[in-house]
Protein backbone atom coordinates (compact mmCIF):
# COMPACT_ATOMS: atom_id res chain seq x y z
CA UNK A 1 0.00 0.00 0.00
CA UNK A 2 1.17 3.67 -0.75
CA UNK A 3 1.38 5.77 1.83
CA UNK A 4 0.31 9.45 0.75
CA UNK A 5 4.13 10.50 0.10
CA UNK A 6 4.23 8.10 -2.55
CA UNK A 7 1.08 8.77 -4.23
CA UNK A 8 1.48 12.72 -4.02
CA UNK A 9 5.02 12.05 -5.85
CA UNK A 10 3.88 9.84 -8.24
CA UNK A 11 0.83 12.17 -8.96
CA UNK A 12 3.42 15.06 -9.77
CA UNK A 13 5.31 12.78 -11.85
CA UNK A 14 2.07 12.37 -14.58
CA UNK A 15 1.83 15.89 -14.11
CA UNK A 16 4.72 16.69 -15.38
CA UNK A 17 4.66 13.86 -18.30
CA UNK A 18 1.18 15.54 -18.93
CA UNK A 19 0.31 18.24 -21.79
CA UNK A 20 -2.24 20.48 -22.59
CA UNK A 21 -4.59 20.36 -25.00
CA UNK A 22 -7.51 22.26 -26.62
CA UNK A 23 -11.33 21.02 -26.72
CA UNK A 24 -13.76 22.87 -29.20
CA UNK A 25 -17.32 23.19 -26.94
CA UNK A 26 -20.37 24.40 -28.25
CA UNK A 27 -19.93 28.68 -27.91
CA UNK A 28 -21.41 29.43 -24.23
CA UNK A 29 -21.32 26.42 -22.82
CA UNK A 30 -16.95 26.56 -22.00
CA UNK A 31 -17.79 26.97 -18.33
CA UNK A 32 -20.23 24.46 -18.17
CA UNK A 33 -18.06 22.11 -19.93
CA UNK A 34 -15.70 22.84 -17.22
CA UNK A 35 -17.73 22.39 -14.33
CA UNK A 36 -18.73 18.90 -16.29
CA UNK A 37 -15.18 17.89 -16.48
CA UNK A 38 -14.09 18.31 -13.42
CA UNK A 39 -16.96 16.78 -11.63
CA UNK A 40 -16.50 13.43 -13.62
CA UNK A 41 -12.42 13.60 -13.47
CA UNK A 42 -13.86 13.32 -9.24
CA UNK A 43 -16.41 10.83 -9.68
CA UNK A 44 -14.38 8.42 -11.49
CA UNK A 45 -11.06 9.08 -9.86
CA UNK A 46 -9.02 10.80 -12.58
CA UNK A 47 -7.35 13.00 -11.33
CA UNK A 48 -4.13 11.29 -12.27
CA UNK A 49 -4.88 11.52 -16.03
CA UNK A 50 -6.80 14.91 -15.99
CA UNK A 51 -4.96 17.66 -13.90
CA UNK A 52 -6.61 20.78 -14.68
CA UNK A 53 -9.22 22.59 -16.92
CA UNK A 54 -8.77 26.26 -17.87
CA UNK A 55 -11.47 28.54 -19.73
CA UNK A 56 -8.78 31.44 -20.62
CA UNK A 57 -10.63 34.75 -19.90
CA UNK A 58 -9.14 38.63 -19.88
CA UNK A 59 -10.06 41.75 -18.21
CA UNK A 60 -11.24 44.74 -19.87
CA UNK A 61 -12.08 48.13 -18.91
CA UNK A 62 -16.07 48.87 -20.12
CA UNK A 63 -17.29 52.45 -19.88
CA UNK A 64 -20.89 53.20 -20.05
CA UNK A 65 -22.51 56.75 -19.34
CA UNK A 66 -19.18 57.93 -18.12
CA UNK A 67 -18.69 55.18 -15.41
CA UNK A 68 -15.28 52.37 -16.43
CA UNK A 69 -16.48 49.12 -14.83
CA UNK A 70 -14.20 45.95 -15.07
CA UNK A 71 -15.20 43.17 -17.04
CA UNK A 72 -14.07 39.87 -17.98
CA UNK A 73 -14.54 38.03 -21.12
CA UNK A 74 -13.21 34.53 -22.87
CA UNK A 75 -9.95 35.08 -24.85
CA UNK A 76 -11.26 32.12 -26.60
CA UNK A 77 -14.63 31.99 -26.91
CA UNK A 78 -16.14 27.81 -27.90
CA UNK A 79 -12.89 26.56 -26.33
CA UNK A 80 -11.62 24.62 -23.06
CA UNK A 81 -7.73 24.40 -21.86
CA UNK A 82 -7.36 20.57 -20.60
CA UNK A 83 -4.17 19.43 -18.86
CA UNK A 84 -4.09 15.80 -19.02
CA UNK A 85 -2.61 12.46 -19.81
CA UNK A 86 -4.31 11.44 -22.93
CA UNK A 87 -5.33 7.10 -23.08
CA UNK A 88 -8.29 5.81 -23.88
CA UNK A 89 -10.06 6.25 -20.82
CA UNK A 90 -9.35 10.02 -20.32
CA UNK A 91 -10.25 10.91 -24.35
CA UNK A 92 -13.50 9.19 -23.65
CA UNK A 93 -14.58 10.82 -20.81
CA UNK A 94 -13.68 14.04 -22.33
CA UNK A 95 -15.00 13.54 -26.31
CA UNK A 96 -18.24 12.48 -24.44
CA UNK A 97 -19.05 15.23 -22.65
CA UNK A 98 -21.76 16.75 -23.15
CA UNK A 99 -21.41 20.42 -24.89
CA UNK A 100 -17.91 18.88 -25.94
CA UNK A 101 -17.56 19.02 -29.76
CA UNK A 102 -14.61 17.56 -29.68
CA UNK A 103 -10.19 17.76 -29.56
CA UNK A 104 -8.31 20.16 -31.56
CA UNK A 105 -6.10 18.17 -34.04
CA UNK A 106 -6.44 16.28 -37.41
CA UNK A 107 -8.86 13.72 -37.30
CA UNK A 108 -10.13 11.47 -33.69
CA UNK A 109 -6.43 12.18 -32.85
CA UNK A 110 -5.96 15.17 -30.34
CA UNK A 111 -2.25 16.98 -30.67
CA UNK A 112 -1.35 18.93 -27.72
CA UNK A 113 -0.35 22.46 -27.55
CA UNK A 114 3.90 23.24 -28.01
CA UNK A 115 5.62 24.86 -24.94
CA UNK A 116 5.58 28.17 -26.68
CA UNK A 117 1.86 28.35 -27.66
CA UNK A 118 1.04 27.18 -23.47
CA UNK A 119 3.37 30.14 -23.05
CA UNK A 120 1.64 32.68 -25.42
CA UNK A 121 -1.51 31.31 -23.43
CA UNK A 122 -0.60 32.95 -20.34
CA UNK A 123 -1.61 28.96 -18.81
CA UNK A 124 0.90 28.64 -15.81
CA UNK A 125 2.63 25.66 -14.94
CA UNK A 126 0.74 24.31 -11.58
CA UNK A 127 2.35 21.27 -10.25
CA UNK A 128 1.52 21.60 -7.09
CA UNK A 129 3.84 23.45 -4.98
CA UNK A 130 5.13 22.34 -1.77
CA UNK A 131 3.36 24.67 0.94
CA UNK A 132 4.28 24.20 4.44
CA UNK A 133 1.49 24.50 6.23
CA UNK A 134 -1.31 21.97 8.00
CA UNK A 135 -4.56 22.63 9.42
CA UNK A 136 -4.77 24.53 12.62
CA UNK A 137 -1.86 26.51 11.68
CA UNK A 138 -1.70 30.47 12.32
CA UNK A 139 -1.14 32.70 9.25
CA UNK A 140 -1.70 36.51 8.31
CA UNK A 141 -3.03 37.38 4.91
CA UNK A 142 -0.64 39.17 3.04
CA UNK A 143 -2.57 40.39 0.15
CA UNK A 144 -6.20 40.99 -1.19
CA UNK A 145 -9.48 42.35 0.45
CA UNK A 146 -8.69 40.21 4.19
CA UNK A 147 -5.00 41.84 4.00
CA UNK A 148 -3.51 41.94 7.66
CA UNK A 149 -6.14 39.95 8.85
CA UNK A 150 -4.47 37.04 11.27
CA UNK A 151 -6.26 33.36 10.66
CA UNK A 152 -6.15 29.74 11.61
CA UNK A 153 -6.00 27.41 8.95
CA UNK A 154 -9.34 25.24 8.22
CA UNK A 155 -8.28 23.15 5.02
CA UNK A 156 -6.24 22.85 1.76
CA UNK A 157 -6.90 22.02 -1.30
CA UNK A 158 -3.86 21.44 -3.41
CA UNK A 159 -5.37 20.84 -7.21
CA UNK A 160 -7.00 24.69 -6.79
CA UNK A 161 -4.29 26.25 -4.67
CA UNK A 162 -6.49 27.81 -2.35
CA UNK A 163 -6.82 27.96 1.72
CA UNK A 164 -9.67 28.04 3.22
CA UNK A 165 -8.88 30.05 7.20
CA UNK A 166 -11.04 31.60 9.47
CA UNK A 167 -10.37 34.69 9.90
CA UNK A 168 -11.72 36.96 13.12
CA UNK A 169 -13.99 39.92 11.78
CA UNK A 170 -16.33 41.93 14.10
CA UNK A 171 -15.49 39.43 16.79
CA UNK A 172 -16.68 36.60 15.11
CA UNK A 173 -15.21 33.91 13.15
CA UNK A 174 -15.65 33.63 9.40
CA UNK A 175 -14.34 30.85 6.84
CA UNK A 176 -12.79 32.79 3.64
CA UNK A 177 -11.25 30.86 1.05
CA UNK A 178 -8.07 32.73 -0.07
CA UNK A 179 -4.86 31.44 -2.86
CA UNK A 180 -1.67 30.19 -1.33
CA UNK A 181 -0.24 33.71 -2.47
CA UNK A 182 -2.38 35.48 -0.22
CA UNK A 183 -1.34 34.19 2.76
CA UNK A 184 2.00 33.52 5.07
CA UNK A 185 2.29 30.99 8.01
CA UNK A 186 3.34 32.81 11.40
Amino acid sequence: MMDRNEKDESRLERAKKAKWYVVHTYSGHENKVKANIEKMVENRGMKDDIFEVIVPTEEYIETKSGKKKVKERKMFPGYVILKMIINDESWYLVRNTRGVTGFVGPGSKPVPLSDSEVKALGVQETISPNIDLEEGDSVKVISGPFENFMGTVDNINLEKKKVKVFVSMFGRETLVELDFEQIEKL
